[in-house]
């Protein structure tokens, strides 16, 4: 608890004036519950008892304005809390979607898309419940109890000590339960992270799903872990549950007792009628927020758990430290000294040493699993060399911001990112969009024919994934992407391996009219790609085997092998 509250205390802070409104509307509402039992008294004691009919003008206006305050307080508490609670999860989630995004790709390995999804939905969604309902019902219980306490000791401290000395008996199993919760909310949430994990594997697989005639097959594991997750839940409800039917019965045997020592007590004249039944009602209606308070302390330990599972992704630090100087154009040159790459236990890349240069188009051509994506995702950063160093103009890559590297390096992979959005923000995804140049951009990769002939042209809203376009188009799509952005660096890794003959000659064309002042970089396993290369080089099992330039790889191609 203390852990939660330390965390999530500076976004709390930022909204004390809400707080106040909300402690104000809590007193208000508790005011109200304990002003219920309070007139009971000169209810039944002078006006039923005493027949002092006057009272009856008084008395009902007075109980109708008690309710009207317990009402606006509640109101006034209710908003006021949902407010703090909806505003601080807007920041965590802001927060948490931008610390996940600066961390390095390795993180995004090995971790499954669904988990974060789960992570920055669900266990959020728990924290809001806490902040919004738990502990604001906790507090506002805790005020009226604080109230009626007053009311009851007041009447008579005898029946208070007789009726209130039962309660601490059930601090006991209350203790016993918490603590069970909370490790089945622990494995709940986790149980829940699974589903939704599992329902982005099937949604971002659905065609070969279908295509295997595996439907089945999906349908069956997500059943189990969807019944895992109900058997979970069932158990926390069973748990959780017992609170009510415990304090009603501890609550039966103080009533029991307090209305046989009560008898005595008026019998005796020590305590009026009135006052007798104002006591009771305070008691009566004391057990209904203890059980609340004690509810949300149960029903806490959800938020305590998410707030600690969120926790450990802020507390993740990124390993990829940025530079402090900003990368400027022009790109003269890149050289890669002595590059050793290891993910885990494999090694990616082994002794690259390489230099790119501006006008020169570079060819990168290997077997499948050679370590030519690995050696141009350190050009961008996306991951760091285990040993030696990548320089850009002479200057070590690290020393340079992450952004202002990728601002003057455009990527193209095998595998097309489309945004559920306009064509012309796909094209300029990363931009300002500047249509003019999107027109152009995507002349120049030759997708502007199928773009001009839809109906609402660039302004064209694309599906998720680009469903609703072909896979040539798609790639085309990207490369505008590539070209748009008119960097310094150009990378084509596969980019053209969706097009027929006739697109990928034309996007030749197009490279060879913007190569100017460019380091162009192809990995590529097409003879009509690789041709374009004044040099190629060869890789197999992360390391250059040998650097070809035009003439000598024409000679030898036919002997290389390469798939």
């Amino acid at each position: 608890m203390k852990s939660f509250f330390k965390r999530y205390y500076p976004y709390m802070k930022g909204h004390k004036l809400l707080f106040i409104v909300a402690i104000v509307g809590m007193l208000l509402a508790s005011a109200g519950t304990a002003g219920v039992t309070y007139i009971m008294k000169p209810l039944i004691d002078n006006v039923f008892i005493g027949k002092d009919m006057k009272l009856l003008y008084i008395i009902p206006p007075v109980l109708i304005l008690i309710f009207l305050v317990k009402g606006m307080g509640s109101y006034i508490q209710t908003y006021a809390m949902s407010y703090i609670g909806l505003n601080i999860i807007r920041q965590v989630r802001n927060k948490m979607l931008t610390h996940l995004l600066s961390l390095e790709m390795e993180f995004f390995n090995k971790k499954r898309s669904g988990e974060l999804i789960s992570r920055i939905t669900n266990d959020i969604n728990q924290i809001r419940a806490g902040v919004s309902n738990y502990v604001t019902d906790f507090v506002r219980e805790l005020l009226t109890i604080i109230g009626l306490v007053a009311v009851i000791i007041y009447q008579s401290p005898i029946l208070a000590l007789v009726g209130l000395i039962i309660m601490p008996l059930a601090a006991i199993p209350i203790n016993i339960m918490v603590k069970k919760l909370k490790k089945i909310a622990r494995s709940s949430q986790e149980t829940n992270q699974d589903i939704t994990s599992r329902l982005s594997e099937i949604f971002n697989n659905v065609e070969i799903i279908k295509a295997s005639n595996g439907e089945n097959i999906e349908s069956k594991n997500f059943e189990e872990g969807n019944m895992r997750f109900f058997k979970l839940s069932m158990k926390s409800t069973k748990i959780a549950q017992l609170v009510s039917p415990l304090m009603e019965t501890l609550g039966a045997v103080a009533i029991a007792i307090v209305v046989i020592v009560g008898a005595f007590e008026v019998e005796h004249g020590k305590l009026t009628t009135g006052g007798f039944f104002s006591f009771l009602t305070a008691m009566l209606l004391i057990y209904t927020p203890i059980k609340r308070l004690l509810s949300s302390y149960t029903g806490l330990q959800d938020t305590l758990v998410a707030g600690e599972r969120i926790g450990q992704l802020l507390d993740i630090q990124s390993k990829i430290v940025d530079g402090q100087k900003t990368l400027k154009p022009p790109i003269k040159n890149i050289t890669l000294e002595d590059i050793t790459l290891h993910y885990d236990d494999f090694a990616a890349l082994n002794g690259v040493n390489l230099t790119f240069k501006k006008n020169e188009i570079t060819a990168i051509i290997g077997k499948s699993g050679a370590g030519k994506s690995s050696l141009v995702n350190l050009l961008l950063r996306l991951y760091d060399a285990s040993s030696g160093s990548v320089k850009i103009n002479d200057t070590d890559l690290k020393d340079f911001t992450q952004a202002s590297i990728r601002d003057n390096i455009a990527i193209v992979t095998q595998r097309i990112f489309i945004f559920n959005d306009t064509i012309a923000h796909n094209v300029a995804y990363g931009s300002v969009i500047d249509k003019e140049k999107v027109r152009k951009a995507l002349k120049s990769a030759c997708a502007w024919e199928f773009v001009s002939s839809l109906e609402n042209g660039m302004d064209t809203i694309l599906d998720e994934f680009g469903v609703n376009l072909s896979g040539g188009q798609r790639q085309r799509i990207a490369i505008a992407r590539a070209i748009y952005k008119n960097p310094d660096v150009l990378i084509l890794d596969e980019a053209t391996s969706a097009l027929d003959n006739k697109t990928e000659l034309a996007i030749k064309e197009a490279l060879e009219s913007i190569k100017q002042d460019k380091i162009i970089i192809l990995i590529a396993h097409r003879p009509s790609t690789i041709s374009l290369a004044h040099k190629i080089v060869y890789m197999s099992e992360g390391a250059i085997k040998d650097i070809y330039d035009a003439k000598e790889y024409e000679k030898i191609s036919a002997s290389l092998t390469y798939d």
